[in-house]
């Protein structure tokens, strides 16, 4: 196998995961890690310290999402409501899911600057000093955006009414047979 190949297996899903939260979108997110490799292919070779390629990959892919943002900014966007039919409908009955999906839900509703950070932390598990490198910010600043983003997710997730699927069963406890 060769070193590209091993890098595409080793980062590929990291990358993806990265890329899907500031994308938002699974085909967004594709463009932006083939992207990522295909400067990796052309520059990689540059890189003296092949230890530091997962830091210079998750450094390009958001250089790529920032520059594709600055390039659509002059197109606007559809409102949720005009596209909401293509989206994934999901019931699902688990508490903790349906947590994390409103956690999700609302980390894709913040501002970049709190959302990339939060998500190279807890879902990239990026330490600190990487994620300072990744993001061309010094770490003080990490650390602020990481510790205000938490606070808007919390706030959010306490005053947002669930998510769950809100079905009711009236049951008459007359027709209940006594089986016993």
């Amino acid at each position: 196998m060769s070193e590209f190949e091993d890098l595409v297996d080793a980062h590929y899903q990291p990358l993806y995961r990265f890329a899907y939260s500031l994308a938002k979108n699974p085909d967004g997110a594709s463009d932006l890690v083939q992207q990522t490799f295909c400067i990796w292919a052309q520059k990689g070779h540059q890189l003296k310290d092949r230890a530091k390629a997962k830091s210079w990959l998750f450094t390009t892919l958001f250089r790529e999402h920032l520059g594709q943002s600055r390039r659509q900014a002059r197109y606007t966007e559809s409102d949720i409501e005009e596209i909401e039919y293509q989206l994934p409908v999901h019931e699902d009955g688990h508490e903790r899911k349906l947590d994390a999906q409103s956690a999700v839900h609302f980390l894709g509703e913040m501002d970049e600057i709190f959302r990339a950070p939060l998500t190279l932390f807890y879902l990239q598990q990026h330490s600190y000093k990487e994620i300072a490198e990744i993001l061309g910010v010094p770490i003080g600043t990490i650390m602020s955006r990481i510790s205000r983003g938490k606070s808007q997710l919390r706030k959010q997730m306490q005053k947002a009414p669930s998510i769950a699927p809100q079905k009711v069963i009236k049951m008459n406890p007359n027709n209940i047979e006594n089986h016993g």
